[in-house]
């Protein structure tokens, strides 16, 4: 295994080369010495022909780089060269400082758990060789809404809401689409034809180096989402780009506040917004409907959608077979939440068992409940959304007398030696929702 010093050492540079629109969809190209790597996106050629057609092609140009720029830091991590020159589109110092601040805080898990020491200032340097950027400022008439899916319980509730208003004009869309994220759609009330299917794919290369010893870790992917359902709206004429991140978002996973999420973090919201304003114009909105709730809020709505419950998944170590692990703090954590609604044979029905009597998720459920640990580096919620959760899980089952699960048993018996907090009233001001769309939250 190398070191974070020995490959800045023996790489010096990471260039973004070019990027590539056809008839199939996108690629880029990257590379760090003798290493390329040419990313793919592909989609349908009814997709690709609207791009290929799109009137304003220096917008397009725009937007398809810009992917790339949130893509390539998937590829520098491997090695960390000091310098990224970009040789395609543009960046001014406005740009070069935005994106820098997204892959520090972006990479922060990655920098945390290879024990990197790395600051704002020297851990890259970006050099474009065109640093004068167009900004598109003209209004296009727009209707209806993107709506990102990844499959789990937060964009099946932000599509039911917005069921309440009505989906015409709405699309889906989903990287990578696995069963979840179609069955979401489809019980939805969206047909094939009102979902926008990507094909995402990771060069070679880069696995072949991380099997070599160079560096990996999580990045900013939401980023990548981000961009590229922008760039979709912007094409398609849509009004919105309606993302499905809550408050709890924003808290951090250990106390130097690393945040696994900081790219569904609403700092990174705003900053986006501001940068898409700033570059592509304000006719398209990004933004995010559940930020005013909390993780609690959204798992209370959700458990009302019962035709979602033998088809949503939300696991990381599962993805590939679109499962259910069991034995990740993804899992307890959903598990627990949903814990707080549900009866234990529905519980067992969604994950295969009663996840709170499997020993060896015992520290995964501290560090669930106790700020002491570092919270693990998963898209889980806050302690007290989690403990409030508890609480209300074993006061469900008291009228009943059931023998408390194991890891309740063991860690949470006494449940007045933690702070509970009640979070069914929350509502957090500080989000981007559209006037139109408050009333969904608030009702």
């Amino acid at each position: 295994m190398y070191t974070f010093e020995e490959l800045r050492k023996k790489h010096k540079a990471f260039i973004y080369h070019n990027y590539f629109i056809d008839e199939r969809g996108f690629r880029f190209h990257f590379s760090i010495d003798d290493y390329h790597f040419y990313p793919e996106w592909t989609f349908s050629s009814d997709y690709a022909q609207r791009f290929l057609s799109f009137s304003n092609k220096e917008l397009l140009n725009s937007l398809v780089f810009s992917i790339g720029m949130s893509e390539l830091v998937s590829y520098w991590k491997c090695a960390c060269p000091p310098i990224v020159r970009v040789e395609c589109g543009a960046l001014d110092n406005y740009a070069v400082s935005w994106w820098k601040k997204l892959y520090f805080n972006g990479l922060g898990e990655f920098f945390y758990k290879n024990k990197i020491e790395a600051d704002i200032d020297t851990f890259m340097q970006i050099f474009a060789k065109n640093n004068t950027m167009q900004s598109f400022t003209e209004k296009h008439d727009t209707q209806g809404c993107i709506i990102p899916i990844g499959g789990g319980k937060d964009s099946i509730v932000t599509l039911e809401l917005l069921n309440k208003i009505g989906i015409d004009n709405n699309l889906c869309y989903m990287i990578n689409p696995r069963l979840s994220m179609l069955e979401s759609a489809y019980r939805a009330g969206y047909t094939d034809k009102e979902i926008i299917k990507i094909s995402r794919t990771i060069d070679k290369n880069l696995l072949a180096l991380n099997s070599k010893g160079y560096l990996n870790g999580h990045t900013p992917i939401s980023s990548v989402i981000a961009f590229s359902s922008f760039m979709f709206a912007k094409v398609l004429g849509k009004e919105y780009v309606v993302l499905s991140n809550e408050s709890s978002a924003n808290e951090g996973n250990t106390a130097s506040k690393v945040n696994h999420q900081y790219s569904k973090s609403t700092e990174f919201e705003e900053d986006f917004r501001q940068y898409t304003d700033r570059y592509f114009g304000q006719s398209t909105q990004y933004f995010s409907l559940l930020r005013p709730w909390s993780e609690w809020q959204i798992t209370k709505e959700f458990v009302k959608h019962k035709k979602y419950f033998d088809i949503f998944k939300s696991c990381n170590r599962g993805s590939k077979s679109d499962i259910w692990c069991g034995s990740c703090s993804k899992c307890l954590y959903v598990y627990i939440m949903l814990s707080a609604f549900l009866h234990d044979d529905e519980l067992v029905n969604i994950f295969g068992k009663n996840l709170l009597n499997d020993e060896s998720l015992n520290s995964d459920f501290i560090a669930l409940i106790n700020p002491d640990y570092d919270k693990p580096f998963e898209c889980v919620g806050t302690r007290d959304e989690v403990r409030l959760a508890l609480k209300n899980a074993i006061e469900k089952r008291k009228d009943s007398h059931i023998t408390l699960p194991l890891l309740l048993e063991k860690n949470f018996k006494e449940i007045n030696s933690y702070s509970i907090i009640d979070h069914n009233n929350y509502f957090d001001s500080d989000n981007f929702v559209p006037t139109k769309f408050l009333s969904l939250l608030k009702s």
